[in-house]
Parts: C-alpha cells; sequence; structure tokens
C-alpha cells in the first residue's frame, strides 16, 4: 500500500479507498503543454475582464477574500463567529477581539491580497507537479470555512464551488484536472487586483465607508488610499511572480 510505504508502515491497516484517496491527492501529474497555460490564462482572463462573467465568478473571489480574514482573526487570537456572503458579490466577517492593536490590523488587512497570494501560493504547488493536490486542498478550506457560513447564499455559493470542484476532481481525467488548477490560479492571480481596482471607484463615488482601506485608516492613521494603493501592489507584484512561476513550469 503506497500509504503505509509513505509513512513507514505506520497506518497498514488503512481502508483502501482512504489509501486511493491520499494518493490521488499527493500524486505528481506532469506539466502541461504551454498551450494548455496560454489558453487557461486567457480563459480566466475573459471571466475576470467580461462584466456578464465577473459578475458571477466574483463570488469565488470575495469567498477566498473573506477566508482570509477569518483565517487571520484565528491566527491573531480572536474568536471568529461567522462569515457572510452575499448576491451582490459583498461579504463579511465577523470575529470577536480587541477592536485595535496587531490582531485586528492584520485580520483586516489580508482581505484584499488573500486571493492574489493564494493564487501565487498556488502557482508554486503547480510548479512541483501537485495540481490534483491544489485542488484537493482547495476543496479541504472551503469544508473548514463553510461551517463558519450564517446565511443561506453564502452556503450555496459555498456550496456550488465545492460540487465543482468535487466533480473536476472525482470524475475528470488527470488532464482536465491539470488544466482546471491552472484556470483556477489565473483566476486567482488576475482577480485579485481587479477587485481592488473595484474598491478604489467605489469610494471615489463615496459609495462605501466601510471597506477594509477606510477601517485600517482608522486603526492606524494612514489614508485610505494609502492601503488600497498597498492591497494593488502586492497584488499585482503576485501576479507578475506567478505569471513567471506558470509558464517556468
Amino acid at each position: 500500500m503506497v500509504v503505509a510505504e509513505v509513512l513507514g508502515g505506520a497506518l497498514p491497516h488503512l481502508p483502501d479507498p482512504v489509501a486511493t484517496l491520499w494518493d490521488r491527492a499527493t500524486a505528481v501529474q506532469p506539466a502541461p503543454t504551454g498551450q494548455v497555460v496560454v489558453a487557461t490564462a486567457v480563459v480566466a482572463f475573459l471571466l475576470v475582464a467580461v462584466p456578464g462573467a465577473w459578475a458571477r465568478t466574483r463570488h469565488a473571489v470575495t469567498i477566498v477574500h473573506e477566508g482570509a480574514h477569518a483565517t487571520a482573526a484565528v491566527l491573531t487570537g480572536r474568536r471568529l463567529t461567522g462569515i457572510r456572503l452575499h448576491s451582490d458579490t459583498s461579504g463579511l466577517t465577523v470575529s470577536v477581539g480587541r477592536p485595535t492593536g496587531v490582531g485586528m490590523v492584520t485580520t483586516v488587512l489580508v482581505g484584499y491580497i488573500g486571493p492574489g497570494l493564494l493564487g501565487l501560493g498556488a502557482a508554486a504547488l503547480l510548479g512541483t507537479g501537485h495540481a490534483v493536490g491544489l485542488l484537493w486542498l482547495l476543496l479541504a478550506a472551503l469544508l473548514v470555512l463553510i461551517v463558519q457560513v450564517r446565511n443561506w447564499f453564502g452556503l450555496w455559493s459555498m456550496l456550488v464551488f465545492g460540487a465543482l470542484i468535487v466533480g473536476v476532481t472525482w470524475w475528470a481525467p488527470v488532464e482536465v484536472q491539470v488544466a482546471f488548477a491552472y484556470l483556477v490560479t489565473w483566476f486567482l492571480l488576475i482577480g485579485a487586483p481587479r477587485a481592488v481596482i473595484e474598491l478604489q471607484q467605489l469610494r471615489r463615488r463615496r459609495r462605501t465607508s466601510g471597506s477594509d482601506a477606510d477601517v485600517l485608516a482608522r486603526l492606524t492613521h494612514l489614508p485610505g488610499i494609502v492601503w488600497v494603493g498597498f492591497f494593488f501592489v502586492v497584488d499585482v507584484g503576485a501576479l507578475v511572480l506567478g505569471v513567471w512561476w506558470l509558464f517556468r513550469s
């Protein structure tokens, strides 16, 4: 049994279905052709650039955004009380703790850079040949987050994206799984900067005063535009580095 060998025989009686799942998730897949990398990049760009498509696919960016808030809240010692996802692609993560300080700043800070950094991490994982493993990690993250969702639309969104990943990882050929992993990675890398651009557009129109940038401005006494610029620089940097890694792989 492969799992028993990997773990030095520590789990000799691991059920076959679990062993099969482990083998799938940890297997190394060959790198796709350059045409596949380019094609998935083009499709991801269209999913972000075309307004009708972006209105639907942006929910995936929101899930990662709120997931980043939730993760930071837990890691900084705050008590996570729930996540809400809305049909207008906005979201809200609520945590309990000190209203100021490093923990609060970190929790607010990571939202808009979360999708870009996740995309960069995904690009690094793809470079090691673990495209299928990436999909299983994303599915595991969704399962962890879904128990914190506190509204029906949020639950529906999570289930839709989770079902899509399950369908691809369980029934699609390996080549399709690899292509899908590249598509997801490209989408996160390209979608992250657009979300920041939209943030500033809303701020300019004075349609929001409670954005992450505005909250950080109140917490740090730095102008909100400084934080918008920070988000954008990080996400564009992740995109540039991610492009290099994906094409190098």
